[in-house]
């Protein structure tokens, strides 16, 4: 691996400078000499030694194995809003997110309109375009505390056989 590290080292900076086809010669011998997968070598020849600063007082030197963490999107629905899911899921007497989805739009404004839901706009319109699958995997923790805690692990047969004296005899 410090071999590796140190072929990596060597040849990163002349990676970096390079042409398009220099780079694919450079990438080529790298795959040979570390045995990496092309697409990895690339990576590790683009990233390595690079300076990455977090924020103002900290700055980060990438290294041959290290990668950055993926940013991702944000989570679209609050708190606030699968809060208000698990109120109108109970009132519709814990039905499927596939039953709910269709009618949920509907619903919500009667619930809105007779007070039994007590939302904001926001978070009316978010529930309103949610989607059947969006529904079940957010309120799979709440389905969980319902759910039965496992099965018995009694076999069907054994109490009728150890009564039955003539059940053994063959």
């Amino acid at each position: 691996m410090k071999e590796r590290k140190r072929i990596a080292e060597a040849t990163a900076g002349r990676y970096r400078k390079a042409g398009k086809k220099e780079k694919g010669v450079i990438l080529n011998e790298f795959v040979e000499l570390t045995g990496f997968a092309r697409s990895y070598a690339a990576l590790v020849l683009r990233n390595h030694g690079r300076v990455v600063t977090v924020n103002r007082k900290l700055r980060v030197r990438g290294d041959v194995g290290q990668k950055l963490p993926r940013r991702g999107r944000g989570p679209t629905y609050d708190e606030q809003t699968v809060k208000a899911l698990v109120q109108v899921w109970r009132i519709m007497d814990y039905i499927c997110g596939k039953r709910l989805a269709p009618v949920l739009g509907e619903i919500v404004e009667r619930l809105l309109r007779h007070n039994e839901l007590r939302c904001d706009a926001g978070t009316s319109k978010k529930l309103k375009r949610m989607s059947a699958a969006t529904i079940d995997r957010l309120l799979r923790p709440e389905r969980q505390k319902y759910q039965l805690k496992g099965r018995t692990h009694t076999r069907p047969g054994t109490f009728v056989e150890a009564s039955d004296p003539d059940a053994h005899v063959q």
